[in-house]
Protein backbone atom coordinates (compact mmCIF):
# COMPACT_ATOMS: atom_id res chain seq x y z
CA UNK A 1 0.00 0.00 0.00
CA UNK A 2 1.49 3.38 -0.96
CA UNK A 3 2.39 5.25 1.99
CA UNK A 4 1.87 8.84 0.69
CA UNK A 5 -1.68 7.60 -0.17
CA UNK A 6 -2.65 6.17 3.20
CA UNK A 7 -1.39 8.94 4.61
CA UNK A 8 -2.98 11.81 2.83
CA UNK A 9 -6.71 10.48 3.49
CA UNK A 10 -5.80 10.14 6.69
CA UNK A 11 -4.63 13.91 7.14
CA UNK A 12 -7.58 15.37 4.66
CA UNK A 13 -10.02 13.11 7.43
CA UNK A 14 -8.51 14.92 9.97
CA UNK A 15 -8.87 18.50 8.89
CA UNK A 16 -12.46 18.07 7.69
CA UNK A 17 -13.46 16.58 10.86
CA UNK A 18 -11.52 19.88 12.64
CA UNK A 19 -13.33 21.82 10.22
CA UNK A 20 -16.59 20.47 11.15
CA UNK A 21 -15.85 21.09 14.61
CA UNK A 22 -14.64 24.58 14.28
CA UNK A 23 -11.54 24.24 16.26
CA UNK A 24 -9.49 23.51 13.02
CA UNK A 25 -7.12 26.38 14.72
CA UNK A 26 -6.05 24.37 17.70
CA UNK A 27 -5.61 20.96 16.02
CA UNK A 28 -3.62 22.71 13.72
CA UNK A 29 -1.53 24.11 16.37
CA UNK A 30 -1.28 20.92 18.42
CA UNK A 31 -0.87 19.00 15.08
CA UNK A 32 2.35 21.12 14.42
CA UNK A 33 3.92 20.95 18.25
CA UNK A 34 3.32 17.05 17.88
CA UNK A 35 5.19 16.97 14.56
CA UNK A 36 8.02 19.18 15.42
CA UNK A 37 8.08 16.99 18.82
CA UNK A 38 8.31 13.67 16.08
CA UNK A 39 11.09 15.50 14.13
CA UNK A 40 13.45 16.29 17.37
CA UNK A 41 12.52 13.76 20.02
CA UNK A 42 14.12 10.35 17.57
CA UNK A 43 13.26 7.88 20.80
CA UNK A 44 9.25 9.25 20.80
CA UNK A 45 9.07 8.40 16.49
CA UNK A 46 10.48 4.89 16.87
CA UNK A 47 8.48 4.53 19.89
CA UNK A 48 5.10 5.42 18.66
CA UNK A 49 6.10 3.71 15.22
CA UNK A 50 7.25 0.67 16.55
CA UNK A 51 3.74 -1.96 16.46
CA UNK A 52 4.97 -3.66 19.24
CA UNK A 53 6.94 -1.45 21.37
CA UNK A 54 4.15 -0.78 23.95
CA UNK A 55 0.31 -0.60 23.64
CA UNK A 56 -2.15 1.86 22.32
CA UNK A 57 -3.06 3.02 25.95
CA UNK A 58 0.54 4.04 26.72
CA UNK A 59 1.01 5.54 23.28
CA UNK A 60 -2.13 7.39 23.41
CA UNK A 61 -0.54 8.80 26.63
CA UNK A 62 2.67 9.41 25.43
CA UNK A 63 0.76 11.55 22.85
CA UNK A 64 -1.59 13.69 25.10
CA UNK A 65 1.56 14.34 27.36
CA UNK A 66 3.39 16.14 24.55
CA UNK A 67 0.32 18.28 24.00
CA UNK A 68 0.11 19.39 27.41
CA UNK A 69 -1.80 16.21 29.06
CA UNK A 70 -5.24 14.62 28.43
CA UNK A 71 -7.18 18.04 29.38
CA UNK A 72 -5.07 20.30 27.11
CA UNK A 73 -5.33 17.73 24.27
CA UNK A 74 -7.51 18.67 21.44
CA UNK A 75 -10.29 15.69 21.60
CA UNK A 76 -10.65 15.87 17.82
CA UNK A 77 -6.34 14.79 17.65
CA UNK A 78 -7.46 12.46 20.79
CA UNK A 79 -9.85 10.48 18.75
CA UNK A 80 -7.91 10.78 15.66
CA UNK A 81 -5.12 8.92 17.22
CA UNK A 82 -7.39 5.92 18.48
CA UNK A 83 -8.58 5.46 15.20
CA UNK A 84 -5.06 5.16 13.34
CA UNK A 85 -4.18 3.05 16.79
CA UNK A 86 -6.97 1.09 15.84
CA UNK A 87 -6.63 0.77 12.32
CA UNK A 88 -2.80 0.03 12.85
CA UNK A 89 -1.46 3.13 11.19
CA UNK A 90 0.58 4.83 13.62
CA UNK A 91 3.65 4.22 11.53
CA UNK A 92 2.24 6.80 9.50
CA UNK A 93 1.48 9.54 12.24
CA UNK A 94 4.06 12.04 11.50
CA UNK A 95 3.37 12.32 8.31
CA UNK A 96 0.06 12.21 8.11
CA UNK A 97 0.49 15.48 10.43
CA UNK A 98 3.21 16.72 8.18
CA UNK A 99 0.16 16.53 5.26
CA UNK A 100 -2.44 17.48 7.57
CA UNK A 101 -0.44 20.76 8.26
CA UNK A 102 0.25 21.25 4.44
CA UNK A 103 -3.17 21.12 3.96
CA UNK A 104 -4.22 23.77 6.40
CA UNK A 105 -2.30 25.31 5.62
CA UNK A 106 -3.39 25.88 1.89
CA UNK A 107 -7.23 26.26 2.83
CA UNK A 108 -6.53 28.63 5.30
CA UNK A 109 -4.09 30.84 2.91
CA UNK A 110 -0.84 30.36 5.31
CA UNK A 111 2.03 30.47 3.53
CA UNK A 112 5.61 28.77 5.62
CA UNK A 113 8.92 30.45 5.48
CA UNK A 114 12.14 29.95 7.05
CA UNK A 115 14.54 33.28 7.98
CA UNK A 116 17.96 32.65 8.78
CA UNK A 117 19.33 35.71 9.88
CA UNK A 118 22.60 37.22 11.32
CA UNK A 119 21.26 38.79 14.15
CA UNK A 120 17.42 38.76 15.80
CA UNK A 121 15.66 41.84 13.90
CA UNK A 122 12.05 42.40 15.09
CA UNK A 123 11.52 44.61 12.15
CA UNK A 124 12.58 42.22 9.41
CA UNK A 125 9.91 39.78 10.55
CA UNK A 126 7.53 42.28 10.42
CA UNK A 127 8.60 43.12 6.97
CA UNK A 128 8.66 40.17 5.41
CA UNK A 129 4.99 39.25 6.71
CA UNK A 130 4.00 42.74 5.46
CA UNK A 131 5.38 41.89 1.87
CA UNK A 132 3.64 38.09 1.65
CA UNK A 133 0.51 39.59 2.75
CA UNK A 134 0.51 41.75 -0.06
CA UNK A 135 1.42 39.59 -2.04
CA UNK A 136 -0.88 36.92 -1.35
CA UNK A 137 -3.49 37.91 0.97
CA UNK A 138 -2.68 35.10 3.37
CA UNK A 139 -0.82 35.32 6.72
CA UNK A 140 3.19 33.77 6.97
CA UNK A 141 3.87 31.80 9.23
CA UNK A 142 7.51 32.55 10.12
CA UNK A 143 10.02 29.82 11.42
CA UNK A 144 13.64 31.82 12.48
CA UNK A 145 17.05 30.70 13.67
CA UNK A 146 19.99 32.72 14.46
CA UNK A 147 23.46 31.98 12.71
CA UNK A 148 26.18 34.91 13.36
CA UNK A 149 27.98 32.37 10.82
CA UNK A 150 26.13 34.42 7.71
CA UNK A 151 28.18 37.30 9.04
CA UNK A 152 25.07 39.72 8.13
CA UNK A 153 22.13 39.82 6.37
CA UNK A 154 19.55 37.32 6.06
CA UNK A 155 18.74 34.03 4.23
CA UNK A 156 14.62 33.86 3.68
CA UNK A 157 13.12 30.34 2.09
CA UNK A 158 9.25 30.15 1.32
CA UNK A 159 7.27 27.59 -1.20
CA UNK A 160 10.44 26.54 -2.25
CA UNK A 161 12.15 29.83 -3.19
CA UNK A 162 15.45 31.33 -1.60
CA UNK A 163 16.46 34.71 -0.85
CA UNK A 164 20.05 34.92 0.17
CA UNK A 165 21.03 38.38 1.19
CA UNK A 166 23.84 37.43 3.55
CA UNK A 167 27.46 38.76 3.65
CA UNK A 168 28.80 35.28 3.42
CA UNK A 169 26.93 34.34 0.30
CA UNK A 170 27.75 37.62 -0.87
CA UNK A 171 31.51 37.37 -0.01
CA UNK A 172 31.80 33.60 -2.12
CA UNK A 173 30.39 35.53 -5.05
CA UNK A 174 33.12 37.69 -5.05
CA UNK A 175 35.23 34.68 -4.74
CA UNK A 176 34.31 32.40 -7.42
CA UNK A 177 34.51 35.62 -9.23
CA UNK A 178 38.14 36.38 -8.88
CA UNK A 179 38.81 32.69 -9.58
CA UNK A 180 37.07 32.97 -13.13
CA UNK A 181 39.49 36.24 -13.90
CA UNK A 182 42.51 34.33 -12.50
CA UNK A 183 41.34 31.54 -14.73
CA UNK A 184 41.62 33.40 -17.44
CA UNK A 185 44.34 35.45 -16.95
CA UNK A 186 46.75 31.76 -16.92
Amino acid sequence: MDIGIVSSRYAEALLKYADCTGNGETVYAQARSLADCFSSVEDMRLLIRHPKATSDQVKLRILTTALGGPEKAAPELVRFFRMVMKNRRTKYLHLMLLIFMDKYRKENKISHGRLVMAADSEALKRKLTDIVHEETGGTLELETRVDPSIIGGFIFDMDGLRLDASVVSQLNGIRRQFIEKNRRIV
